[in-house]
């Protein structure tokens, strides 16, 4: 099970136990606790060592986000880059550093193209996505510093959003960021999906990301959606 899966896992029972009056500050303190707790057993219960070695490797912590409803509240929360439409508003709370990111692989692609590399090779092994990686690391070294997700480490409240409902009716779609077009339908939302896929696989045109849709891959990321009304 890879660390955002078994992220998952515990985030999702974390909401499953939670008092359903709980806030957002108390979400995000009580899911921390809920990962971080996971950690120490692997290191035989030197915590020093587990925090030191996690905030020098960011990428071996388990991390997650969630988008959150409160019906008690009537709050949502976007607890890492995830996005949601509420009466086909649009919201999200991105990575800071995603777009430069995505700028900077776009034009490495170009770079291999030019050179002669076709499209199919990149996409089976992206080469330009590796070149990022590097940078990527450096920049996760700011998970809950300049920007939020769910790791275990203490979660900023100034970068979580919480959008708050008054009590007309509300459609909600919940989603998170492999959906590189969120509509008001699965439908609609899966069928941009998959004409991005089949205008620009690489992900390199008016859409920017991180990664390709790689060889054999549906999509180029992983992807969650739910729709309601309130």
């Amino acid at each position: 099970m890879s660390n955002g899966r078994y992220a998952m896992t515990i985030v999702a029972d974390y909401i499953r136990r939670m008092p359903k009056e709980t806030s957002c500050q108390q979400f995000c303190a009580g899911v921390t606790a809920a990962i971080r707790k996971r950690y120490i057993p692997f290191w035989k219960g030197n915590k020093d060592a587990v925090i030191d070695r996690l905030l020098e490797h960011p990428e071996e912590r388990l991390t997650a986000s969630a988008a959150i409803f409160s019906r008690v509240r009537r709050e949502i929360w976007l607890v890492g880059d995830c996005q949601c439409l509420l009466n086909q508003q649009y919201y999200d709370n991105p990575k800071p550093y995603e777009q430069t990111l995505a700028e900077m692989r776009a034009a490495k692609v170009a770079e291999l193209l030019a050179s002669g590399i076709s499209r199919d090779s990149i996409l089976a092994d992206d080469t330009a996505r590796s070149a990022i990686i590097p940078q990527m690391l450096r920049e996760m070294r700011n998970q809950n510093v300049t920007y939020a997700v769910i790791d275990g480490f203490h979660i900023p409240a100034a970068k979580v959003p919480v959008i708050t409902l008054d009590f007309r009716p509300w459609e909600i779609v919940l989603a998170t960021d492999g959906y590189p077009f969120l509509c008001p339908t699965l439908a609609e939302s899966e069928r941009r999906l998959q004409q991005q896929k089949t205008d620009d696989p690489l992900n390199i045109g008016a859409f920017k990301a991180t990664k390709g849709f790689l060889a054999g891959n549906n999509s180029f990321d992983d992807r969650a959606y739910i729709r309601f009304q309130v």
